[in-house]
């Protein structure tokens, strides 16, 4: 009788604890999330039709994959991914008050049709509206730029091409792995801004939501140009991103999304 019984209560052990391990191990798209090794991505297919780097680094341990060496560490024109710098300082420095200033439409007509409107901080960003961001780097001026630029060891740190245009294809460069590092700095909160001032422009660039993740990016484009740059949280981990080719913003943007919705970090 006490051998059937020590039985019963090893049997009733054993199925919890199988049933502890079944609870605990990750199952399909989690288990591939979960198990994600940034060190052996295979991201080549996406760039078969044009020159193009990838970077992802997932931010805790700090692993970080690279497609095209070369191409990562060699400087570009940051084009409007320099507005995320550029709303920091201009916020720092009380050139805006927050993420609602208005400016005012010159009445000018550009080309793209939602730049031809009034636009705040916030929207400026999200709409790379480049006149409300030339008109904030004027309003911040050449020393506090440059000041702020050297601070934040910006790229190649050179504004030498004009307080209103030094990002656009002019003096400023920077690689696609200084890009990386900066995004990262951004999200950890280690740039030498005020903790609200960083979060304003974290929000700012909020791009999607799902129940398992929140994708923050920006766009840049220049002539054959295009970048897409940021970072995603997921459930379980935090990554940078930098995707750099030659071609547009939009065709950076796509390869970035493509690529993270293959390694299940932007599922629903």
């Amino acid at each position: 009788m006490k051998k059937l019984k020590v039985l019963a209560v090893l049997l009733i052990l054993i199925g919890a604890a199988v049933l502890f391990t079944c609870l605990q191990q990750p199952s399909g798209a989690n288990a591939a999330k979960v198990n994600l090794n940034i060190k052996k991505l295979d991201v080549a297919e996406f760039f078969a039709e044009r020159d193009g780097t990838f970077i992802i680094r997932e931010m805790k341990k700090g692993m970080t994959f690279i497609h095209n060496n070369d191409r990562a560490e060699q400087r570009f024109a940051p084009q409007s991914t320099f507005k995320v710098p550029n709303a920091l300082i201009g916020l720092q420095v009380g050139a805006v008050e927050d993420e609602y200033d208005i400016k005012y439409w010159d009445g000018v007509k550009r080309e793209i049709e939602v730049w031809n409107q009034d636009h705040t901080l916030g929207s400026g960003l999200r709409n790379s509206v480049v006149w409300y961001y030339q008109a904030m780097a004027r309003d911040i001026g050449k020393s506090r730029m440059e000041e702020w630029v050297h601070k934040i060891s910006y790229g190649n740190q050179d504004i030498s091409g004009g307080i209103d245009q030094f990002w656009l294809s002019s003096s400023l460069e920077i690689s696609p792995i200084e890009q990386a590092d900066f995004m990262e700095n951004l999200y950890t909160e280690k740039l030498p801004f005020d903790k609200d001032v960083m979060k304003t422009v974290k929000r700012m660039m909020i791009q999607s939501e799902g129940d398992n993740y929140t994708l923050y990016g920006k766009t840049g484009q220049g002539s054959n140009i295009g970048w897409y740059v940021g970072f995603i949280e997921t459930k379980d981990r935090d990554y940078v991103f930098v995707t750099n080719i030659s071609g547009t913003s939009a065709d950076a943007k796509n390869i970035t999304m493509d690529i993270l919705k293959k390694y299940h970090l932007m599922e629903e």
